[in-house]
């Protein structure tokens, strides 16, 4: 079958409010876009307003009657998290659908965030942390299910537990590979926590293969002034239909986990070709970084305290 054809089937989402991270741009944006032609009200938090309107601009024109709107979110400050919090909870409305998208890749040299984490730990996994958090409420209220987008680096490397921040010593990837292995154990602690206290959410994980999007492009906010080797590599593979997949496929894992009523709580999805590269979506095994619950746990605590926004149940 050739890819241009790999698709699923959205059920109907009229009357369903879902936040999308990261959609301005990339597969966050063609997560939104179909979410929102499947009848849900899209909600945008996005750093950059300009690059926001283009990306409703986008979606209506593939989705005239599309409900979607912008709200200001910086996921490597945790005032910003905290602020849109607030503002959907003064809004009341309750959120069905949250899928943590957004992601920062590789900085050629250690940056931080506002509050002085590493930034692709702070932005990825401590700024989708504190977000559950402020909107818990609203999740709980809504049923919600919370899709966390890992990666295929979350197979490799390890949380870094002497060295968060990378302060001694920085290494790009394994920083990287860090903040999707945190990222990943707490969306499946916040299932398992769910359950046990009743919470009524759903939680579990996707990611989107390998696929030129443009997470290795360049990034001048990031420090990389030009394209990477391994985007133009993978761009070139892509157009040729080997092994990895595209910008299409790539989100289809991350709309299966977030929607399907055959995705499983504590799932984890992913393209089912080669090496789990490219191709449609299906479950996929647990990655070993992800299989300790006491690791799991010790992520929550920690992001707890790092963050000091704590999960507030009533």
């Amino acid at each position: 079958m050739p890819r241009t054809t790999i698709d699923i089937t959205l059920p109907g989402l009229s009357g369903k409010r879902a936040v999308v991270t990261g959609a301005s741009d990339g597969i966050g944006l063609g997560l939104a876009t179909r979410l929102a032609a499947a009848g849900a009200e899209v909600l945008l938090p996005v750093r950059n307003p300009r690059k926001g309107e283009a990306a409703i601009r986008t979606i209506r024109q593939a989705a005239p009657d599309a409900k979607v709107s912008l709200r200001e979110l910086d996921l490597s400050s945790l005032a910003s998290v905290a602020a849109l919090g607030a503002t959907l909870r003064e809004e009341g409305r309750p959120i069905h659908v949250l899928v943590n998208n957004a992601g920062v890749m590789t900085p050629p040299d250690r940056q931080t965030t506002a509050d002085g984490f590493e930034l692709q730990f702070g932005t990825n996994h401590l700024g989708h942390f504190a977000l559950v958090a402020h909107l818990l409420p609203l999740l709980r209220v809504g049923q919600a299910r919370v899709t966390s987008q890992i990666s295929v680096a979350a197979h490799q490397n390890a949380i870094n537990w002497d060295d968060l921040n990378w302060e001694r010593s920085y290494d790009g990837m394994k920083a990287y590979s860090q903040s999707k292995i945190a990222l990943g154990l707490f969306g499946l602690e916040l299932d398992r926590r769910s359950q046990a206290h009743g919470w009524g959410i759903t939680s579990n994980l996707a990611h989107p293969g390998v696929a030129p999007t443009n997470l290795l492009a360049a990034r001048p906010e990031v420090g990389r002034a030009k394209d990477t080797m391994g985007v133009r590599l993978i761009r070139a593979l892509s157009a040729r239909g080997i092994i990895v997949g595209t910008v299409h496929t790539a989100k289809l894992p991350a709309l299966y986990a977030a929607t399907s009523p055959d995705a499983e709580r504590g799932g984890f999805y992913g393209p089912r070709g080669p090496g789990h590269m490219g191709g449609p979506p299906a479950e996929q095994k647990l990655y070993s970084r992800l299989r300790s619950t006491e690791e799991a746990q010790r992520v929550w605590q920690i992001s707890e305290e790092l963050t000091r926004v704590p999960f507030l149940v009533s």
